[in-house]
């Protein structure tokens, strides 16, 4: 009882404080509105930007919406779209490993861009060790059973591979010999003209390898070739090997002419069938009566 009436007591005199305590409560009512307001406006966006990339997974897959499948539909399902998505996979990744092998294996765009064979260049290392886990993420094929993280890694992997090997020789184009020294660049420059000549097919044989020889020799110490690029710089060069063959015919011909002196040879024999013992006893016989009278 004494509590009641000391509050009424204090609310007596102090009945002036309901009015800015009704503004703050108001306030404080108004604040929650517009947070509520705001977290319901947050969960439809959440929701919508959800369904919109499930409707993005869904038309990446080539899917449909409709019923809901069973288990077995939606495995074979994504089965299908992975087969699809690791076969366009497989087509990107082969297409970056030919355009770099088109440089590893082509002796005359190493020299002229060293620096997509060399490792220590931050660029290039940064390439291989994206080929490097691409090849290690590739699955066996396309029909191979894979989970979706498996594929989710491959994708990452391969789109790694393309954005490192673009940016690895856009570097090397503008770099091309500028981190060789001045004697360095005129070796390069004179392997460059010999590689001309011994892939030449106008020149000899002997000339293409003589060329072939010193383009080894100025190369040496400034670009490693590798063993795929060798052979395949040695084949270019024996390439005129064929042209030996034609060399056997000519030895027919000498062959050929061998049995000519043979009809030669033929007649030597009539000669020794002339027969000239015969006529020679005759004169001596005729010359024994010439001496008989010279006796006397």
């Amino acid at each position: 009882m004494e509590f009641w009436q000391g509050f009424w007591d204090w609310a007596g005199n102090y009945w002036w404080l309901v009015f800015p305590l009704m503004g703050v409560a108001g306030g404080i009512s108004k604040a929650w509105e517009r947070s509520a307001k705001r977290r319901h406006e947050r969960r439809l966006e959440t929701l919508r930007l959800k369904g919109e990339i499930k409707a993005a997974q869904i038309a990446a897959r080539g899917g449909k919406t409709g019923p809901v499948p069973t288990k077995r539909q939606q495995e074979k399902k994504q089965a299908e779209s992975h087969a699809d998505l690791l076969t366009r996979l497989f087509a990107e990744h082969d297409e970056i490993t030919a355009r770099w092998l088109d440089y590893e294996l082509d002796v005359a765009k190493l020299i002229a861009f060293p620096a997509m064979s060399d490792g220590r260049q931050p660029l290039t290392a940064a390439f291989l060790r994206a080929k490097k886990t691409a090849d290690a993420l590739r699955p066996a094929s396309a029909d191979a059973k894979v989970s979706e993280q498996q594929v989710t890694e491959y994708l990452d992997a391969v789109g790694n591979y393309s954005v490192a090997f673009e940016i690895a020789e856009k570097e090397a184009r503008r770099l091309r010999n500028s981190t060789f020294t001045e004697d360095e660049r005129k070796r390069l420059d004179r392997a460059q003209q010999l590689l001309k000549v011994a892939v030449d097919e106008s020149a000899t044989q002997a000339e293409r390898n003589v060329a072939y020889k010193r383009v080894r020799e100025e190369l040496d110490g400034l670009i490693v070739l590798s063993e795929q690029a060798v052979t395949v710089l040695e084949k270019q060069v024996a390439r005129e090997l064929p042209a030996q063959p034609d060399a056997t015919p000519q030895a027919a011909p000498k062959a050929e002419a061998t049995p000519t002196p043979q009809p030669e040879s033929g007649p030597e024999p009539e000669p020794e069938r002339i027969p000239v013992s015969q006529p020679k006893p005759a004169p001596p016989a005729d010359r024994m009566p010439l001496r008989d009278p010279e006796t006397p």
